[in-house]
């Protein structure tokens, strides 16, 4: 069985993305109405807790839409709920090195080969613990300068699917205006090495946008996941728009 998102990418690429931070059933809805290819539910910086997105990933299952949860460490517990509760992908925050990387992929398998506990909770996953594993990606967020300077270590951990990028916080921590990390030329250098340094691995090469101008740009380094917008902007450009519309604005 293949992920929903390497299945996917077999397909088209990139690889386009919505993000949900609050709990909502008409978010993620219209995300793969628009035709949004993944969805993202944010349980770092969000107001989502392990009960809101495991009834939104129930509420999606049936939506051409592929799921991550990003988590904010590799704790095998999180992980392992995310997954029972039906997650194609986790994204891990703030990984460093290869061994937090591992850590996080051991998370996502049973034993021998991981430290996962068995306990499906939506019958439609099934039992068949090789299937339950082959739909479950683990991403390794790259969003540090000591990530990037391991960055090809950690694409070379066995059983990582890819890598995402978290422009914001590398721009932060390279000493870089957050309001630069799509445009600077030294965060343009860091995520075309992130994205080189993924594809020599054979692993996914993934990144938060922000914008869809921002998508075209990343798009054009040749990542393979770009997140766009969250629900709150995408409400809000849809909101804009309306009213500048009644305004007589365009």
């Amino acid at each position: 069985m293949t992920s929903a998102l390497r299945a996917a990418l077999t397909e088209r690429a990139p690889l386009w993305g919505g993000w949900i931070t609050g709990p909502t059933v008409l978010g993620p809805e219209e995300f793969a109405r628009a035709g949004y290819d993944y969805v993202g539910f944010d349980a770092q910086h969000s107001y989502l807790d392990d009960a809101a997105i495991a009834g939104m990933l129930r509420h999606v299952e049936h939506l051409p839409i592929a799921t991550a949860v990003r988590l904010p460490n590799a704790d095998p517990a999180p992980i392992g709920r995310v997954f029972d509760a039906g997650a194609d992908a986790v994204i891990i925050a703030m990984i460093e090195t290869a061994e937090q990387a591992a850590a996080a992929v051991s998370a996502a398998r049973y034993p021998p080969s991981g430290v996962r506990s068995f306990g499906p909770l939506r019958p439609a996953l099934g039992r068949d613990l090789s299937a339950l594993e082959s739909r479950a990606d683990v991403f390794a967020m790259i969003e540090t300068a000591g990530a990037l300077a391991e960055v090809k270590q950690i694409c070379a951990v066995p059983g990582l699917a890819g890598v995402y990028v978290g422009p914001a916080d590398l721009a932060v921590s390279m000493g870089v205006d957050v309001a630069q990390a799509t445009t600077h030329p030294d965060l343009r250098e860091a995520m075309s090495r992130i994205r080189q340094a993924a594809s020599a691995a054979g692993v996914i090469a993934a990144i938060h946008g922000g914008s869809g101008a921002a998508g075209r740009t990343l798009a054009g380094l040749g990542y393979q996941m770009i997140t766009l917008a969250a629900e709150s902007q995408a409400l809000r450009c849809g909101a804009l728009e309306h009213l500048d519309e009644a305004r007589g604005s365009h």
